[in-house]
């Protein structure tokens, strides 16, 4: 008797900030969606592919939604909204420290003409007494009929396989989408991007992150050394974010490019030089020429 093989989009949505993406990366073994403390890092779906020997996963992790204050949150907000009746399973997650919010209402309102199953998964239960957590199930109960409802610590893995056999019990039958060594279906020059937003991200303070953006110039493979050269522009939206990027005597954007090197070079298998410019481009996020050319195209959604 031929075994059945599964497989399913699943979308992971939620507030800002409270671990889809570390789960997305704990799940697929690899980083492949950026982790930072800011809010509203993730700014396209990313599809992340787990496959094992009887079933293909292809997680897709959106924008957090929140209300938009500009073009490029009214772009982060549509995409996100946009995967939810699109997939066989949706998965909200929560922070276990910050409990119920009015940032939940909203997403909630969104998921009530969804028809496929949704799964309350609540993160940073590391972070939490376990006493804590019964009153906030019995509270998100009362909110919404999710099919199941499950504790879950994505950065230390705790119950990540309950929830990945739960997913499966719930997926369709269906074909292998991805080959089993594929974990994203993002090209390279994107990964590469986010892997550098990132790093910006962490090392910059509160007001650089939404209002810088990633471009890959050039990538190419030098044939003496194997080596990969890479050129790439962070895009501000003002001069003295510019100047915070650079850092004194480009000290920061030394940083950046160190740290970006390393996770790049693991990503890819090779060494790589990573060459970094910085340009103001005045209010960008506003712009749609702007937001078409940094790859957020409102007309794929």
């Amino acid at each position: 008797m031929e075994e059945i093989f599964k497989s399913g989009f699943i979308t992971i949505i939620g507030r800002p900030n409270v671990g889809k993406s570390t789960f997305m990366n704990r799940v697929i073994g690899q980083k492949i969606a950026i982790m930072s403390d800011k809010p509203q890092t993730t700014r396209n779906k990313i599809q992340g592919v787990l496959t094992e020997p009887d079933a293909q996963y292809i997680f897709i992790d959106t924008p957090g939604i929140h209300k938009p204050k500009h073009k490029l949150g009214d772009f982060m907000v549509k995409v996100a909204e946009n995967t939810l009746n699109e997939v066989d399973a949706v998965i909200f997650m929560i922070n276990a420290e910050e409990g119920y919010g009015r940032g939940d209402q909203f997403i909630l309102e969104r998921l009530a003409n969804v028809r496929n199953p949704v799964f309350l998964v609540i993160n940073k239960i590391d972070q939490v007494h376990p006493d804590e957590l019964l009153p906030l199930i019995d509270q998100y109960k009362d909110k919404y009929e999710f099919e199941e409802i499950i504790p879950i610590s994505a950065l230390e893995g705790n119950n990540v396989d309950h929830l990945l056999k739960v997913l499966k019990q719930h997926l369709p039958e269906g074909p292998q989408y991805y080959p089993e060594d594929q974990i994203t279906d993002h090209p390279e020059r994107f990964v590469i991007s986010e892997l550098i937003r990132e790093k910006a991200l962490q090392l910059t303070r509160e007001e650089i992150p939404h209002s810088i953006a990633v471009v890959i110039d050039n990538i190419e493979e030098r044939e003496k050394s194997g080596n990969v050269f890479i050129q790439a522009t962070i895009v501000t939206e003002r001069k003295s974010q510019k100047g915070i990027i650079i850092g004194k005597q480009g000290s920061m954007l030394k940083e950046i490019g160190q740290r970006a090197r390393q996770d790049i070079e693991a990503l890819l298998g090779t060494k790589i030089f990573l060459e970094l410019w910085v340009k103001v481009q005045k209010d960008w996020r506003n712009r749609q020429t702007q937001l078409n050319e940094y790859g957020f195209r409102s007309d794929e959604y």
